[in-house]
């Protein structure tokens, strides 16, 4: 049997009449037969599909094509059978919600750090290191060292960094942070950026580029990683 295939993608840009592109993008992935939610709204992009490799390539195609989107971050792994049960494009203030109105994300993030040198950034003592996503999801997995917010939704994020801020970044002079593909960290950055923090990075593609890229003889992650849909969680043998 032909595996499925799964991808979880996300883009910051200005999509001026995010409405305005649902129809097309709706049409785009019932003529590919997928699965899964497509989030748009007017700060970019956001969704998992799945269905067979040359169904999932046609619909990324057509979102490459949108504003600003040539350069959409995409995560794949794979599974038995479509984790979806049906197709959902949606249209939000957010694709993914912080509830800071002034974060500008698409303009204002923190450097990426690649996978394959991710090890050496959170093993220095002067980074701190941030898991972004709530608590549950940490409790499944995360890195050694890593701080958790013990949150229960994003956007709980700026008040527990305000409460904190001074304790956290006591004798570091740079913050790394993570989560599972990429997105809430990337906004995250920028609202510590908006915070007057200087030198915030963060994981590109998330934990599951970091766990798709690097070995797990070299691994760091400890645990399993939550995703969003039917198969629950991840570790380095679904890549």
């Amino acid at each position: 049997m032909t595996p499925i295939r799964v991808a979880a993608l996300y883009r910051f840009t200005a999509f001026e009449d995010p409405a305005a592109l649902r129809a097309g993008l709706a049409a785009a992935c019932a003529a590919a037969q997928v699965k899964g939610t497509l989030l748009i709204a007017p700060e970019g992009i956001n969704g998992t599909i799945a269905g067979s490799e040359a169904g999932v390539e046609m619909v990324l195609a057509h979102i490459r094509a949108l504003p600003g989107c040539a350069e959409l971050e995409v995560k794949y792994s794979c599974a038995e059978a479509v984790p979806f049960e049906r197709m959902k494009v949606r249209l939000k203030k957010e694709i993914v919600t912080l509830g800071e109105p002034g974060v500008d994300a698409a303009r204002h993030a923190g450097a990426y750090v690649e996978p394959g040198d991710w090890n050496a950034l959170i093993a220095d003592p002067a980074t701190l290191v941030i898991d972004t996503r709530n608590g549950f999801e940490v409790a499944l997995g995360s890195f050694p060292g890593a701080v958790n917010p013990e949150t229960r939704s994003f956007r709980d994020f700026p008040g527990w960094f305000r409460a904190h801020r001074e304790e956290l970044l006591a004798g570091k002079s740079r913050v790394a942070m993570f989560c599972t593909g990429g997105i809430r960290c990337e906004k995250a950055t920028a609202f510590l950026k908006s915070e007057g923090v200087a030198d915030v990075r963060h994981l590109k593609g998330g934990i599951l580029a970091y766990l798709e890229t690097v070995r797990a003889a070299a691994s760091r992650w400890e645990g399993e990683c939550f995703v969003f849909d039917e198969r629950v969680s991840l570790d380095h043998d679904s890549f």
